[in-house]
This record gives structure tokens, sequence and C-alpha cells, in this order.
């Protein structure tokens, strides 16, 4: 029998191991030991000491039994779904939220309407709807987040799981703030009853130039209105008495305490949701993936009965092509879907690794990415019907009577609920409706970037979960402050349009893909997907993932770059170099973690650099057989990566040992 020190140090990040127990001559494989250092192998006294003090149960007395163990053993380790729709409305809840009501419209307003939906539905069909699949069916597959999820398929590319943790982060830190505004309005609706605060003007927050305007014109209406010297009160609620905002970013003007108020109140929130893992919240995903429609659906007809709502469908449908020569629609179209969509962040994968092995993801990855754009869509129309409204009250054109920018939301909505009756109700339970869409899709992605830390730090991070949520909530908090400044709407842009989004997320979605559909192998995944649902998926998933996607992605990378244009703030607002400067490096702090990674896997694993670098493009595990593909019937929720009969001495290495051959390491 092979001893411990004849076996080689693994060459990847390593996450658990099997270990003898009791003497050199027993193999115990009923002990799984997480490891957290990618180089290192614990000596047999080390391992004793492990095992002496491990608390997990066995996973399987059969010999068939492998690395994942059944579907029941990854479940007690790691937790599962309760029901098998909990995974379904947890993937509609995080795909479905702030992305499709409240950045969805402003991007399309930004971007001059149907143009944007046109690089939109391009987007959708080569990347979005392919990827949202791809990964959702990696991570059921793998049974792990998005951290360890491309240096197991493709070493020498891991660091595209930390670049995906570092967006996931920074995505975090400024989602909740939208929350924080939400909560601004919500609690702001009672204080004026039986009026809304935005509804008159002559409040101490507003200016000469409120107007609260009217659908009967007269002629001094329209001259001051042409003239672009009033603006409404739901304007000057937001811009005055939510945000109190500043010149620019370089005056950030002191904290604007109500807003810290709520941000502490948003954060509580998504804390005491997730404190007990995700997977223990499916009733609360169910509720929250419902119920905004409802609210919708009522907000669309109320919408779309308003005069000159038809001149703002108008504009939301009609390309303007002179658009489309420009890179602005195509990136926004493009990063919306994967922002959307919630691809490139972990958060799918991590969703996904909760299934169990055999559950038919598939069918529920075509349901959700149609249910997400029929959201955008519907929202869409809503919010643009408002814009038509507004463009007839001011006698102006849609694409002049708002600033475009990420307040446009709390510019069209409070609007519409204004022309409802027993408005201060509605407003309430629109702002509700938001409050939900944001917190959910929140402490989805923290989820997502606990599960990916917790899963590649297992040892020190799985026992004490609960304080490291609590840590991580409290960190983000902190860097979320100068957000709710009076200047931190600048703020909230540069972080919006550099580190989430743009070139970013194009860049590790682009890397992501193609470890998964080049160095991996597209028929291999195949493989596993049918292993998993039963059937192979089509040639067109096929051609998306390892052509269309990866060449539409650098087609419109290197497009921007070679037209990259500053972020703005609205239309006339241009930031200071050393804001942009800023910007750029939120944006490489993501990036940079790809070719980093790649360097370090190179010159500092074991072995010549050639061998590294031939080593990093293979995956740590072997193609299923079809043997191995009949004994995972027999075994659902095997690793079927792997052989039967074998048992993985690590995840990050391809040197086994099996039970028939008398326990000798094979390469």
């Amino acid at each position: 029998m092979a001893s411990i020190k004849d076996i080689k140090a693994p060459m990847a990040s390593t996450e658990s191991a099997f270990f003898w127990s009791g003497s050199d001559e027993e193999l115990d494989c009923s002990v799984r030991i997480p490891l957290s250092d990618p180089d290192f192998f614990p000596s047999p006294k080390k391992q004793k000491e492990m095992l002496a003090s491990a608390k997990y149960k066995s996973q399987s007395n059969s010999e068939d039994d492998s690395f994942a163990g059944s579907e029941d053993s990854r479940t007690d380790e790691r937790g599962g779904w309760g029901n098998k729709l909990d995974f379904l409305f947890s993937c509609i809840s995080v795909s479905v939220g702030l992305g499709n009501v409240w950045r969805f419209p402003y991007l399309c307003y930004k971007n001059g309407g149907g143009a944007f939906l046109v690089t939109y539905g391009i987007a959708m069909m080569l990347c979005g709807i392919p990827l949202f699949f791809q990964e959702v069916a990696i991570g059921q597959y793998l049974g792990s987040g998005g951290m360890s999820l491309v240096s197991t398929l493709c070493p020498i590319l891991g660091g595209a799981g930390y670049a995906t943790m570092t967006i996931v982060f920074l995505l975090d830190v400024y989602y909740c703030i939208i929350i924080a505004w939400t909560l601004f309005y919500l609690i702001n609706t009672f204080t004026m009853l039986p009026d809304l605060p935005w509804q008159h003007c002559g409040n101490w927050w507003n200016s000469e130039k409120c107007y609260e305007g009217s659908e009967n014109h007269t002629a001094s209406e329209i001259i001051r209105s042409q003239l672009n010297q009033t603006s409404t009160p739901v304007e000057e609620f937001w811009e005055k008495r939510v945000l109190m905002i500043t010149d620019g970013i370089h005056d950030l003007g002191g904290m604007q305490w109500e807003l810290f108020g709520c941000l502490v109140l948003g954060w509580l929130l998504v804390y005491f949701i997730i404190w007990k893992g995700l997977h223990q919240s499916g009733k609360i995903i169910w509720f929250s993936a419902l119920f905004p429609y409802v609210i919708m659906i009522i907000l669309l007809v109320r919408a779309v009965t308003l005069q000159g709502a038809l001149n703002g469908l108008s504009y939301f449908i009609k390309p303007d092509w002179s658009k489309l020569t420009s890179s602005g629609a195509w990136i926004d179209g493009a990063t919306q879907i994967f922002f959307g969509y919630s691809i490139g962040v972990g958060t799918l994968p991590a969703l996904g690794s909760f299934n169990k092995f055999h559950h038919n993801c598939y069918k529920d990855a075509i349901i959700t990415c149609v249910i997400n754009t029929l959201t955008c869509l519907l929202a869409g129309c809503i919010v643009f019907s408002i814009l038509g409204y507004i463009a007839f009250v001011q006698d102006a054109e849609v694409g002049d009577v708002v600033k475009s920018g990420p307040g446009l939301v709390f510019l069209t909505y409070p609007e519409v609920v204004l022309k409802l009756p027993g408005s201060v109700a509605w407003a309430t339970i629109f702002f509700v409706m938001l409050a939900i869409l944001g917190i959910d899709s929140e402490f989805c992605n923290v989820e997502a970037f606990i599960t990916g830390v917790v899963d590649h730090f297992s040892t020190y991070l799985r026992p004490i979960r609960r304080k490291f949520t609590l840590g991580v909530c409290l960190l983000m908090l902190a860097l979320g402050t100068p957000m709710v400044t009076k200047g931190g709407a600048y703020v909230f842009q540069l972080m919006d349009f550099y580190s989430a989004s743009g070139i970013s997320l194009l860049w590790v979605c682009f890397f992501q893909t193609i470890a998964i559909s080049w160095f991996f192998g597209a028929d291999r995944f195949c493989d596993c997907i049918e292993e998993m649902i039963g059937f192979r998926p089509g040639m067109f998933w096929t051609v998306c993932w390892v052509y269309l996607a990866p060449a539409s992605m650098l087609s419109i990378f290197l497009f921007y770059c070679a037209q990259y244009v500053p972020v703005t703030y609205g239309a006339s607002y241009e930031y200071p170099d050393w804001a942009e400067v800023i910007g750029l490096c939120l944006c490489f702090s993501s990036m940079i973690w790809i070719p980093a990674y790649a360097i370090y896997y190179v010159l500092c694993m074991p072995g010549t650099i050639m061998e590294n670098i031939k080593a990093g493009f293979k995956p740590t595990v072997n193609k299923a057989s079809p043997s191995s593909m009949t004994a995972s019937k027999a075994a659902p929720g095997a690793d079927s990566l792997r052989p039967p009969h074998q048992i993985p001495v690590s995840e990050s290495k391809a040197v086994l040992i099996t039970h028939q051959s008398g326990g000798r390491a094979q390469e």
C-alpha cells in the first residue's frame, strides 16, 4: 500500500482529503477533512490530530461511494434546498430584482430606448441564456460555490474565482445603497399624511423652480417648461431631500444621517435573512419572487392609461440606429444581461451547489431567463409610459424630460403613484415591493460571496459561518458609508460603472466561459449534464459556449476599449481625472486576479515552467466513463468525473488511490 509520503503535493487549491486513520494499514474512507492551504498536505501525525478533532459523520459505508458521496451526504455537509421549487424561486429572486426594475430602464433611457433593446436581445441569445445554464449546471455538478469552480476545471485560470469574489464583494457594497434609498422613501411616505412629501412644492427643500404642472397647459407654463426653468416636486424630493446632492464628487458635504440610518437598517434585514444560510430561507424567497409581479401589473395598467404614454412606449421600442455605432449601447446591453442574470458574480454556481445531483436545472434555467427578460420589458413599459406622461405635462421630448442616471426609477414610479386613488397606500405597497426586490437580490449576492469564501476556506470558516457572515456585513456597511454622504450619489455612480459591470464583468465572464468550454471541454461538460439530468444539450448550446459567447464578449470588450468614454453623472457632470483613476482602480481590482494568478501558478507551483503550463490547462479531474455513468445511477450524487471504486486524495489532484488495486497510487 502506498503511504502518505509517496503522494505528491497537491497542484491546485485543495479543499478536502481522505486520510488514513488508526494505522498505516487501514484506509478510512468515512472521514473527510477539509483543507485550506493549497500547498499543504499534512504529516501522519498531523492527520491523526485532525481526525481526532473531526466531527463529520460518515458519508457512506459503500465501496462505490466517491468523493462527493450521496446526495444526502452533500446536503448534510453544505445544506440543501428543502423543496425542488426553492431553487427555481431562488434563481428568480436573484436574477429578477433591482437589475430589472432599477437598472434596465435607466440604461435603456440613457442609450436611446429601442437601440438598447437591440444590443440587449443579441447579448441575451448569444451569451445570457447559455451562460446562465452553464453556471448553474457546473455549480450543481461540483457542489461548490464560484470561488473554486474555475480552478477545478482549469487550474491556471483559478484567478477567475478570486476575480468573481472581488466583483460580487464590490457589488454587495453599493447594491445596499439602493435599498437604503428605497427605505428612505418608504419611511417618508407617512410623514405628511394624507399627502405624499413629493406631491407638492412649498416644502423646506423645494426651490423657486419647483413646478407642480398639470395636464392642462397655459401659454406661460409651456414657455417656462421649454426654457428648462422648472423642476417637478418628484425631482426635487429626490435630489434635494433624499440625496441632498452637492455640486460634484469633490464635495461629499458631510453625512446624510437619515440615509445612513436606512443603510444600517438595510444591512440588518439582509443579515437576519442569511445568518442561517440561504438554503434555509426558501419560503422567504417564494414570497419575494412572486409579490412584486402583482404590484407591477397594477402599476402597468395605470401607467399605460396616462396621457402621453404611447409616446413614451414608442421611444422605448423604436430604435435610434445611430446609437449602435457607439460602444456605449453595446457594453451596456451586454453587461446588463450579465448583471440582470447574475452571471459572472458567483451567485448561480452557489445556488446550483445546493441542488440535489439529479435535479433538472436545465428547465429551471430556461424558465428563469424568460421570466427575467419579460420582467425587464414589463418594468420598461411602466417607466417609459410614465416618461411619456411627464413629457406630455412638460410639453417636451421624452428623451429630455429627466436626467438619465441611477435615480430614474425614483423619478418615475413616485410620479405614477400620485395618479392612483389612495396614493399613500400605493406608494407604501410599491416601496415595500422595491425593498423586497432589493433585499432578496442582495442577500442572494451576499450569500454567493460567503458560500464561495467559506467553501474555499472550509476548515476555518464553516464552524464560524454566522460570525463570518456578521463580519462581512459590517465590513460592507462601513465601505458603503461614503455613498450615503451628500455627495454619495457621485461615488455610487462611479462604483456602478466600474466595479461590477462594464469591462471588468466581461473580462471575468470571458475567462470563466473558455475555462469551462475550451479547456475543460464542451463535450466533457455535456457528459456531466447528461449524467445529471439524463439528456445532452443540443448543438445550439455547444456552439454558443464554444464560439458565439466568447466571440461576442471579446468583440464588445475590444470595441469598448477602442471607443472608451469616461463615466458621467446624468448628461452633464463629468468626473475629475482623479475620480477616473479611482474608478479604473476599482475595475482593475478584479481583472488583475486572472493574469496575476496565472503567473503565480506557472512560477511557484512544483515542477518546471513548461510542466506547470501544461498541467495548468488540464482539469484536475478525469472524464466520466460509461461505467462511471452507470454507477452514478446506482449511487446518485457521486462525482462521476472520477471512475468508480476510486477514493480521491484531494480535490486538486488526479492522483487516486484504488481499493481494488490494493491502494496503489495511479497517475
